[in-house]
């Protein structure tokens, strides 16, 4: 399980935004997206399965689940009762806004999306010097691979995620802000956590992770094996927006935002597509994240553009597919109330 050991939380005014995500203090974003990855150094992108265990999916990854089938991210939301300030959040986010595949081949020389390397239990484990947020995030080794791929290229100015699985010992490992370091030797990073992915773990409340809302990222990845391999969907999507509240609602962690304007999404915030909605004209791929999208929907998890939707870089992707999701706007979702939103985070205790 993941080290929860550690120094106390930093102190209220930096925690209030994690430098992390795309956005300022008030829940805006500053920047580009950080939508470029490079998916090369020996990178697997793996045969992923899913398999219906109980009431929800448990999707899986050479052998490891990817959290059990009970984990917020694996649960059927298709039932939950509607969030009572739904057509405010809605309506914040951008109800005639489109939504934007943040993943695909290539753009501007590097591969779209967040990026992931599989390792096994021979990968060596590699200190990791934090610069940002190290009181707040599980100490190293990780078995990062010296030529793991790193959100954006290794010459980017985004987010710069990497993303590890350790599929012997079922861990997965994400680092944010990363930057090698005597050539992979050891590696920099703004935060970082280790999630066991046989258990439903968590990052303390407070916490930062390498996400602005303390949340894994790769659960919330779209990826070409499970759209169009498999056909199926079997999980929540991760996205952006633009503007958040100073709040979070679990397993989310922590807030980014010093805005209280209650109409604002809180980070964990989690929309599902309304059941109504016709997918039959899009494409293949759409029609399958559709199917998803109704029973699993998506959970903000950083602050960035609206409606920026998550996923894997593969060079199988077929852009033009991926494009009918442009199609879809806001007005197509709906907030489901999976809990109250916490407004005054603990100080992180790991």
């Amino acid at each position: 399980m993941a080290s929860r050991r550690g120094l106390a939380g930093l102190v209220t005014a930096l925690a209030l935004v994690s430098p992390l995500g795309c956005g300022d203090d008030d829940g805006n974003a500053t920047g580009g997206e950080a939508g470029s990855t490079a998916s090369g150094g020996g990178s697997s992108t793996g045969g992923q399965s899913s398999g219906n265990t109980g009431g929800g999916t448990s999707p899986a990854l050479e052998g490891c689940t990817v959290f059990p089938a009970d984990n917020p991210w694996n649960t059927d939301v298709s039932e939950y009762p509607l969030h009572p300030d739904s057509d405010a959040f809605i309506d914040s986010i951008g109800r005639d806004t489109g939504l934007h595949p943040d993943f695909g081949t290539v753009w501007d020389g590097a591969p779209i999306g967040i990026p992931y390397v599989l390792v096994d239990s021979s990968t060596p484990a590699v200190p990791i010097d934090y610069t940002l947020y190290g009181d707040e995030s599980d100490p190293g080794p990780f078995p990062i691979p010296p030529d793991a791929p790193i959100e954006g290229g290794p010459d980017s100015d985004g987010d710069r995620h990497v993303l590890v699985i350790d599929t012997d010992a079922c861990m997965l490992y994400e680092i944010g802000n990363a930057y090698p370091v005597e050539d992979g030797a050891r590696w920099e990073a703004g935060a970082g956590v280790v999630w066991d992915l046989s258990i439903n773990d968590t990052h303390p409340e407070g916490c930062t992770s390498a996400d602005a809302a303390g949340l894994p990222i790769f659960p919330g990845l779209a990826r070409y094996d499970e759209i169009v391999t498999n056909g199926e969907l079997g999980h929540a999507l991760r996205f952006t927006v633009s503007r958040t509240q100073h709040a979070y609602i679990p397993p989310a962690s922590h807030y980014a935002s010093s805005n209280t304007d209650s109409n604002l999404p809180p980070m964990g915030l989690r929309v599902r597509m309304k059941a109504d909605y016709d997918c039959s004209s899009y494409s293949n791929e759409i029609q399958v994240i559709c199917a998803g999208l109704k029973r699993y929907g998506m959970i903000v998890a950083d602050n960035g553009s609206d409606w920026y939707v998550s996923g894997a870089p593969d060079s199988r992707w077929d852009d033009d597919a991926l494009r009918d999701i442009r199609n879809i706007t806001g007005n197509a979702f709906e907030v489901v109330d999976t809990g109250d939103p916490v407004t005054e985070a603990p100080d992180c205790q790991l």
